[in-house]
């Protein structure tokens, strides 16, 4: 069985990895996290002219329509340049939010726009810090107008519409909301890798549009973040692999006592435990994809591995990078800190691995036993067709 990407899919690794060697070395990160500016500019239009945004929406909604495979292929490469662009809270949670709980209208309505590339989107759902159920959400949506905050919403400083987790009449709802109408106040807010912009939102009668259901709001955002925990999960493990590979060029080029960092045991025993954390977050990963891009069952309890692997992967590289690079990589000149400032962020982002493993934990405790039996698992490029 083969478990490898079609070669139109390989295809598009490379030449996405090409631009982006091209265009977005690490020195493009490190621009905007000294700078003032939200993110980069000339990047995101370089991205935009590529279409890389439209790669998961259907055409009918102005997207490529090609799918989710095609979609995780990116991610991975735009995590691996640690690009400084709003391409994940965008793509990964808006676009996704309205494709799972979007009317017909909603979609022709917001999708175009997310697909070129001309608005950026994201996803307000947490309140606090370690939120756990619908019954921690306070703001509400009443008779379309929305009121209450969410705190450290990924570009929430720099996007046009928004979909809000909210209390409604009958239960938890889904709103969409345009963040530059009446009514929405943004404060930008500090984070640890300021080369992704977080904001606080308030909502004081904010005009808002339900979007799904009343009352089914959680379960429908719970599949949005597990939507969105696969395709991050193949930024962080991009992000992971290029800082594995980085610490190994550097470790096998640094002399002590007259021969490589890297022939010492202890340094082999480091680098070998990495690779092989970087690999058991891969088959997660896949695994995940797969799941996704089939609209599996089987996304609830993958999108939970594949997340929890990952975040574990990628804050363990970052680490070992600093570390193994001896004193210079605690220095600013050095570039390790943009990783580990990128795995602590996007380790956060959708909530902790902790919580993932929990989420999945309590998953795994709610099918029955039959739904328990291994789930047959197809290649890659096989899920496409």
């Amino acid at each position: 069985m083969n478990f490898d990407f079609s070669d139109e899919q390989k295809f598009l690794r490379r030449t996405a990895r090409e631009y982006l060697e091209a265009h977005a070395p690490l020195s493009v990160c490190r621009t905007v996290l000294e700078s003032e500016a939200p993110y980069s500019e000339g990047l995101w239009k370089g991205v935009v002219e590529l279409g890389w945004q439209a790669t998961a929406i259907p055409e009918a909604y102005g997207g490529a329509g090609f799918g989710h495979l095609e979609l995780a292929v990116i991610a991975e490469e735009l995590g691996r340049a640690l690009v400084p662009i709003p391409f994940s809270s965008s793509i990964y949670l808006a676009a996704e939010a309205l494709l799972v709980a979007g009317t017909e209208q909603q979609k022709k309505a917001v999708l175009p726009g997310l697909a070129s590339g001309e608005r950026i989107g994201t996803f307000a759902h947490a309140e606090r810090p370690g939120q756990h159920g619908p019954e921690g959400v306070e703001t509400e949506l009443d008779r379309a107008k929305l009121t209450g905050a969410k705190m450290a919403v990924p570009d929430g400083d720099i996007a046009h519409v928004a979909v809000v987790t909210a209390a409604g009449e009958h239960g938890s709802v889904l709103a969409l909301v345009d963040l530059t109408g009446p009514g929405v106040e943004r404060i930008s807010a500090p984070s640890i890798d300021p080369s992704r912009s977080l904001a606080h939102l308030r909502f004081n009668g904010a005009p808002a549009q339900l979007l799904g259901g009343d009352g089914n709001g959680w379960s429908l955002a719970e599949r949005v973040l597990d939507r969105a925990a696969v395709l991050m999960a193949f930024e962080q493990l991009g992000g992971a692999q290029r800082a594995f590979e980085i610490t190994r060029e550097y470790t096998l080029n640094r002399y002590a006592f007259g021969r490589p960092v890297a022939s010492f045991q202890a340094i082999k025993h480091r680098l070998a435990d990495l690779y092989v954390e970087i690999e058991l977050a891969r088959s997660n990963a896949y695994y995940g994809a797969w799941a996704l891009s089939h609209d599996n069952p089987e996304l609830a309890t993958a999108a939970c591995g594949a997340r929890a692997s990952a975040s574990d992967a990628f804050e363990l590289a970052s680490k070992e990078m600093i570390q193994l690079h001896g004193g210079i990589g605690y220095t600013w000149e050095v570039d390790c800190h943009l990783f580990y400032r990128r795995a602590k962020l996007l380790g956060a982002v959708l909530g902790s691995a902790d919580q993932w493993r929990d989420r999945l934990i309590q998953r795994l405790g709610q099918r029955s036993p039959d739904a328990l039996r291994e789930t047959p698992v197809e290649s890659p490029s096989a899920a496409k067709a």
